[in-house]
């Protein structure tokens, strides 16, 4: 079972990574709660730490506040370029991730062997509380989300949307941009220069042609030189 003191240090951080964020992106409390399809009152809850965010919530406010999700879950990616891509409602699609993360939490409990009864005392609810959450009727609190992956042998990206849509491009773009920082600066240099494109689309066309292809054509370069 989660230990209570440390559920709620968790809320309180949360919460004030949330509200930082949300200030730091010039957005109100009303209009990020708009977007999400809840009420004010439900957004000061988890920026005061009195309520826990699912993670379909937090992913949309992510998203709403140009924030990689790894913000929120201690994690510190620089910021790359953002997605011009936007999404008017986040309501709609707060639903439909919150049938999907209720599905795969179904399937992956399914595929353990493990009774809803028994998740359901990992984290100290009802068994019927299980049930709405697999079936995406109620949102699912990211720390319980949280014990949940880690007792069934998972990762939290296991049940992130990483796949289609907006939000999964954000993501993929943060990924990207981190794996571009970590080159050695002489490369990166390389490839911001616009001379280099050529030289950049050649390596790309050659990294796609088949061992054999490389082999003569090495073979040929050699006889031209000799």
């Amino acid at each position: 079972m989660i230990n209570e003191e440390t559920r709620a240090i968790r809320r309180k951080i949360m919460g004030v990574l949330l509200r930082q964020a949300r200030l730091e992106a010039g957005k109100s409390l009303k209009e990020c709660a708009a977007f999400l399809g809840i009420s004010s009152s439900t957004l000061s809850a988890y920026e005061h730490g009195r309520r826990e965010i699912s993670l379909p919530e937090l992913e949309l406010l992510a998203y709403l506040l140009k924030v990689p999700l790894e913000h929120f879950l201690d994690v510190e990616p620089e910021n790359p370029d953002r997605p011009s891509e936007t999404i008017s409602s986040g309501a709609d699609l707060l639903l439909v991730r919150q049938r999907i993360v209720g599905a795969l939490l179904r399937q992956a409990r399914q595929d353990a062997g493990i009774s809803q009864k028994e998740l359901a005392q990992i984290i100290g609810c009802s068994p019927g509380r299980i049930a709405q959450y697999e079936y995406g009727q109620r949102p699912i609190p990211i720390l319980e989300l949280e014990a949940i992956a880690n007792y069934l042998g998972l990762s939290l990206s296991y049940f992130q949307d990483e796949e289609t849509g907006p939000v999964a491009e954000q993501l993929r773009l943060y990924r990207e941009w981190r794996q571009f920082q970590q080159l050695p600066p002489e490369v990166r240099a390389f490839v911001l220069d616009p001379l280099n494109r050529h030289y950049i689309e050649v390596a790309r066309q050659l990294s796609e042609m088949p061992a054999g292809a490389l082999r003569d054509l090495a073979a040929g370069l050699l006889e031209i030189t000799l």
